[in-house]
């Protein structure tokens, strides 16, 4: 039950990806999909038989790195609706530096 939860939560992230033009619907749906990621580790954890301090480390692990990705995606979010005032996916053509 819970690979199925895992991949079908990512697939619908990876759905979200695929088809939002507005750059925070993107960001979501790579916050969904690492949210699976976690489940799955926790699941799979879980059913091996490892100890539980172990599994909840990892967990924990996962969620800090989605915690940083959703900082640094908002953050360079936020420097390119201030540079250049566009924040969908397809009207972002050209990389100035």
């Amino acid at each position: 039950m819970p690979l199925a939860l895992a991949c079908s939560l990512f697939s619908l992230g990876l759905y979200a990806v695929l088809t939002r033009r507005d750059l925070v619907g993107v960001l979501v749906g790579v916050e969904v999909m690492v949210g699976a990621a976690a489940v799955l580790v926790a699941s799979l954890g879980a059913a091996s038989g490892a100890s539980s301090g172990a599994v909840q480390a990892v967990g924990l692990l996962v969620l800090v790195l989605g915690a940083g990705e959703a900082a640094v995606g908002l953050s360079l979010l936020l420097a390119l609706d201030r540079g250049s005032g566009r924040t969908r996916v397809d009207e972002l053509d050209e990389v100035s530096g």
